[in-house]
């Protein structure tokens, strides 16, 4: 399949790369990285999302070259003229935004690469494994299985930043020792440095930010004898800190981070209905749960974007745990039992008495 994949892009000469709305880390430097490589190989490449990068990642090298769709001439032309349109790190539709009609139409080649589960169909090849890491892990073997000499400073950090943020810093079950192997490939050749790149995406929050995660964290709420929290964004904080949705990033974790927490979500109001953030530990499983209210992603990192008001969803959601998840029964303390209780246990031990006596 990788064979048949470069195949495609080595034979094509206009190519069109999109990612999913609100990019992540991943989204991002694994799109940056697929368009460097494509430029290096001497093909005309348009790289155009629907939505803005965050901010702590618009440091990422080649950003700039990233268009933001806006429906204009000039880019409808572009799509049109395209060779291959492609898709990374989502396989879906809905998640493209304004985009999604355009490149499921398409009389274009279309490419998916992508490790996130349940692929749509209307995709003609693609290349997707959804035990990667990330798809900057596909991203990579395709470059290296063509020619590891073109990855240099800027891959290598796009690469790298991929790679990082969507295995949570390399804490997740998905990296294995091949991820290491790739990340020490990264660092020889492209001479960077992680604590430069960590520094640049987590270190770099607006005050707005701070003050929304203060505001945020302020909504820390346990369920289901604490195997279960989540937190709340209002529509209504986000207007009074000033800050943006995109700084939401990464809170869920501080939910998920408390003693005894299975799985922990973040609530976040918009105007047309609530973002639902699903995050949990080990072999506690949420893709499930976030496709039964219209989202998905990974077994552990999983969304869903629920046309409801928040009171309605944060219910919604909540009830619908005992389905997805195998929640424990909760450990009772030794208590005093009433006279009634007392009386009713008294004669059940009688009777289990007496009918071993005869």
């Amino acid at each position: 399949m990788r064979d048949q994949i470069l195949s495609l892009l080595l034979e094509q000469q206009r190519f069109v790369v999109t990612t999913h709305t609100r990019p992540d880390g991943d989204a991002l430097g694994a799109q940056l990285a697929l368009g460097r490589f494509l430029e290096k190989m001497g093909k005309e490449v348009l790289l155009i999302n629907s939505d803005p990068p965050p901010h702590n990642l618009e440091w990422l090298p080649g950003i700039d070259a990233v268009a933001l769709f806006d429906g204009a001439l000039k880019q409808r032309e572009a799509l049109a003229a395209a060779d291959v349109l492609i898709v990374v790190d989502t396989n879906a539709e809905e998640r493209l935004g304004k985009l999604g009609p355009i490149f499921k139409n398409a009389r274009a080649h279309t490419l998916l690469i992508d490790h996130h589960p349940f692929p749509e169909t209307w995709f003609g090849r693609s290349y997707r494994r959804e035990s990667a890491s990330s798809t900057g892990e596909l991203i990579y073997e395709l470059i290296v299985a063509h020619d590891p000499g073109l990855i240099d400073a800027d891959l290598a950090t796009m690469l790298y930043t991929a790679i990082m943020t969507d295995t949570g810093s390399f804490r997740y079950s998905s990296v294995t020792v091949a991820v290491h192997h790739i990340i020490a490939d990264l660092l020889e050749r492209g001479g960077i440095q992680p604590a430069d790149i960590h520094s640049a995406l987590y270190d770099t929050r607006t005050l707005a930010g701070l003050r929304l995660l203060s505001r945020t964290l302020d909504t820390l709420t346990l369920s289901y004898e604490g195997q279960i929290s989540f937190m709340v964004v209002p529509q209504r904080v986000l207007n009074e800190t000033g800050a943006s949705v995109e700084e939401t990033e990464g809170f869920v974790n501080y939910a998920l981070s408390v003693e005894g927490v299975r799985v922990a979500m973040l609530f976040t109001e918009t105007e047309k209905g609530t973002k639902v953030s699903f995050r949990s530990k080990g072999d506690d499983h949420v893709h499930e749960w976030a496709q039964a209210f219209g989202g998905g992603g990974h077994r552990n990192a999983s969304g869903a974007f629920i046309r409801r008001s928040l009171d309605v969803t944060i219910e919604e959601v909540l009830d619908a745990a005992p389905r997805f998840i195998s929640l424990a029964s909760p450990v009772l303390e030794d208590e005093e039992l009433s006279p009634e209780d007392a009386a009713y246990l008294s004669s059940l031990l009688a009777m289990q008495s007496k009918s071993t006596q005869q």
